[in-house]
């Protein structure tokens, strides 16, 4: 009896952890996805910049490799974008842009 009873109190004690580790990974993915999200999308504002001072400047090499990592980094910012929508988050590109904006307005008052 002693037996039965400490197998179970084992196997709910098991379940209840596995339950915790599961809902806390959800939310650390959803997190890590809208960081992604928010280095592409300022990867791609950088990579514009410095495409636009190559063509200014005449170097057509150098800027054509920036579209290329442009393009790239669309590339990854989208497929992040998408697993985040399938995460229930709504317009997560926009949504990182917002949140760029707001990190750089924090940072223009210090």
């Amino acid at each position: 009896m002693k037996k039965l009873t400490l197998t179970v109190l084992t196997g709910m004690l098991a379940m209840g952890a596995f339950a915790q580790t599961t809902a806390t990974t959800a939310q650390t993915d959803k997190t890590q996805g809208m960081k992604d999200v928010r280095k592409d999308t300022r990867d791609i504002r950088h990579d514009k910049g410095i495409r636009h001072y190559e063509m200014k400047h005449g170097d057509k090499a150098e800027a054509k490799a920036e579209t290329k990592d442009i393009k790239a980094d669309k590339k990854d910012r989208a497929a992040d974008a998408k697993n985040l929508k399938k995460d229930g988050i709504k317009h997560p590109v926009k949504r990182a842009d917002k949140q760029i904006h707001r990190e750089n307005e924090r940072h223009e008052k210090h």
